[in-house]
């Protein structure tokens, strides 16, 4: 994403929150029919206290420069969750040249793997700054099956929930997977000069006619931690509490733990054991 596709992410992020808010959603009056959805730019920029014109530019995708105070104006008027205000910041002032370097590669220091795999019966995987897998421990495959994500991005976990036939079949698999594309959409805005991101987001429009569907909603969430019950082709009902912890040593890093219920926990262990 170049300074052009950041610019006019930023106008498109501002345009889809903007229609998502109503008249009285802000205390306004409703006032005559409207031809299309959401406040009007002049309404948004009456209650930021900025200029209509300014904020015209900033929706038109133009080389405009927003001070923090008019950004947490914006994020006010506009009712942004915390998430959407970071990445409001994060797409309106990009990060310096040195933050926009990519490491060739991503690797997991071997006491963070010792402890990954020590974690078994609870399922445990680590992806990165590209959601790509980069480890996970035995209880992870017996339950997610990581090693036959499909090529071409064989480790990458947006491509799984997409491409994988299994995965989409689920009754919730929707709402999971517009979760999830909130969720990396926050990523993908963090590191402008990685052009692989553009790579994944192109072969994604090409093969799922709902992620061509949902990506320009722009909606943008957090990692969340919750509770999650699943029906496995072998173990039956399974059923965590997962939490998600950031790796003190490398912020790009997460690890994603699931823990077993105590019957999910025994199921694990002995099929652990036979394998």
């Amino acid at each position: 994403m170049d300074d052009r596709e950041r610019r006019q992410a930023l106008a498109e992020f501002l345009r889809t929150r903007r229609a998502r808010l109503s008249p009285s959603d802000v205390n306004l009056p409703v006032g005559t029919r409207r031809r299309t959805p959401g406040l009007r730019r002049e309404e948004i920029a009456q209650l930021a206290n900025i200029g209509t014109s300014w904020y015209i530019a900033l929706e038109q995708g133009r080389d405009v420069q927003p001070s923090e105070q008019v950004l947490d104006s914006l994020a006010q008027a506009l009712r942004l969750t915390f998430a959407e205000r970071r990445h409001l910041y994060l797409l309106a002032q990009p990060q310096s040249s040195t933050d926009r370097y990519t490491p060739p590669e991503e690797t997991v220091s071997q006491s963070l793997a010792q402890a990954v795999k020590a974690l078994n019966p609870h399922p445990t995987y680590v992806i990165g700054r590209r959601w790509d897998l980069l480890m996970w421990n035995k209880a992870a495959e017996l339950v997610f099956s990581f090693s036959d994500i499909a090529p071409p991005h064989s480790q990458n976990m947006i491509w799984r929930s997409f491409t994988n036939p299994v995965l989409r079949s689920h009754r919730n698999w929707e709402k999971y997977a517009q979760m999830q594309i909130a969720q990396f959409r926050a990523s993908y805005a963090r590191y402008p000069g990685d052009p692989w991101f553009g790579e994944l987001i192109e072969d994604l429009h090409q093969s799922s006619e709902q992620f061509r569907f949902w990506w320009p909603q722009h909606d943008v969430n957090g990692i969340s931690d919750g509770h999650k019950m699943m029906d496995h082709h072998i173990l039956g009902i399974l059923e965590f509490d997962h939490v998600t912890l950031e790796v003190p040593t490398d912020a790009d890093q997460k690890v994603i733990i699931y823990t077993c219920s105590p019957d999910t926990s025994a199921k694990l262990t002995k099929l652990l054991s036979a394998n």
